[in-house]
């Protein structure tokens, strides 16, 4: 399989424009919603910080839940619909909120740690 194919995509995530992250949408994780955010990139938005474990930024986008799941583990990407918020789990989380995995994310996610409340995190495919 290709690295972009029709059922997944590799992204990059922007830390405040100082640190660069691989990911993947996967499209057989949630159909729908991965579509929906895929023609919406780029997205870019001010992290929140939820407990240790999830950091987020919420968009514009608009798709409601998809195969919804409430457990995730270190590396995962959802979606909340709730705040169109796109959730980045730096620890496996038990969630109170349900959310639909959209992806995950290449090797070491240590970096997301560092992220401060309000820093600018941008998602984007990369263009070679």
């Amino acid at each position: 399989m290709s690295i972009n194919s029709v059922s997944r995509k590799q992204l990059i995530l922007d830390i405040g424009g100082k640190v660069k992250l691989n990911c993947d949408l996967k499209r057989h994780l949630s159909p729908r919603t991965v579509g929906v955010i895929m023609r919406s990139l780029p997205l870019e938005g001010n992290s929140h910080l939820l407990g240790k474990s999830i950091v987020y930024f919420e968009t514009d986008v608009d798709a409601g839940i998809e195969k919804a799941r409430s457990e995730f583990k270190t590396g995962d990407i959802a979606f909340l619909p709730s705040t169109g918020s796109i959730c980045f789990f730096v620890g496996n989380v038990q969630s109170a909120k349900t959310m639909a995995l959209i992806g995950k994310f290449h090797g070491d996610v240590t970096e997301l740690k560092n992220v401060k409340s309000g820093d600018v995190l941008s998602l984007y495919e990369e263009i070679t």
